[in-house]
């Protein structure tokens, strides 16, 4: 881009040449192209960093079952330690302990993505804040994760593993709800925050805002009340993981409303919607000397 001459002085440029486009340009232009597949390749990003997060507490068991006695004493001071009665009594009734079970091990992980692409389809315009906020929760209860590794109760004395105990029922192992074969994959560790709750409510938050039927509002409310109560009573989390899902969630929403108001408007947008419009735009590039009729457009890249 260059501006118009000044005064008779000669046109120069004030932008840095652009480097010849590479292979690996074009091909990160095509994606961002395409917010569908960018979407995918963000989902995907972040779900290996819930995967990854078992590399952070091997060699950790130790503290972590640290973590969860104190979890527990701080619920007995409060008078919140209800989990090991409704453990106890959901896990000796097969009627409830298998249905517990089977909503542990699929809901998180079909529900989720079902909202997901319910508001790309039918709430395009609140999709992406809906989407950040979630991604942003995920992120910060990946950073408990890893800071405070806490064993969840099934793995503590006087506490029943339902999932183990009725695994003959459905396709998961003793490793909570990981497929036979692939526990070693998951993090054990994972208890605090309860993610199960934060996804739930999250999920929650968004149909009883956006439902335009009374059945899709009263889901909003049930769902994370339901999922609340599967992950105590299969001994999979505390109630104090469960509060701490709902916090991260509302802090995501924090974090993410702040930064929207205080980033200037100019900026990268990842979400244009515009067919016609470039999928990524740059503000431009700045001007030695400026005067309203040498203001120069977007460059797009």
């Amino acid at each position: 881009m260059s501006l118009a001459t000044v005064s008779g002085a000669p046109e120069r440029s004030i932008c840095p040449p652009r480097p010849p486009d590479s292979r690996a340009r074009r091909i990160l232009a095509k994606v961002a192209e395409r917010r569908g597949l960018r979407e995918l390749l963000l989902i995907a990003v972040v779900y290996s960093m819930y995967d990854g997060s078992r590399f952070f507490v091997e060699g950790r068991q130790s503290t972590a079952f640290m973590h969860a006695a104190r979890v527990l004493h701080l619920e007995q001071g409060l008078d919140l330690a209800w989990e090991q009665t409704l453990n106890r009594v959901v896990s000796a009734h097969v009627l409830l302990a298998v249905p517990a079970d089977y909503m542990y091990a699929t809901l998180h992980y079909v529900v989720t993505p079902l909202v997901l692409l319910w508001m790309w389809r039918r709430h395009n315009a609140d999709y992406s804040r809906a989407r950040t906020n979630l991604m942003v929760a995920t992120v910060i209860g990946l950073i408990g994760f890893s800071l405070l590794p806490v064993a969840p109760p099934r793995m503590l004395p006087g506490f029943v593993d339902t999932m183990a105990q009725y695994s003959g029922a459905g396709w998961w192992g003793a490793e909570a709800s990981a497929p036979r074969g692939v526990g070693s994959f998951t993090n054990q560790f994972a208890a605090m925050p309860s993610l199960h709750v934060g996804w739930a409510l999250w999920c929650g938050w968004q149909l009883a805002r956006h439902g335009q039927h009374v059945i899709t509002r009263v889901s909003g409310v049930a769902y994370p009340a339901l999922i609340t109560l599967v992950v105590v009573a299969t001994g999979n989390h505390y109630l104090l993981d469960a509060i701490a899902g709902v916090a991260v969630v509302f802090l995501a929403m924090v974090a993410v409303g702040t930064t929207a108001r205080l980033l200037p408007r100019r900026v990268i947008d990842l979400t244009e919607t515009d067919p016609n419009a470039t999928a990524i735009t740059l503000i431009e590039c700045p001007t030695q000397s400026s005067s309203p009729s040498s203001s120069s457009p977007r460059a797009p890249v």
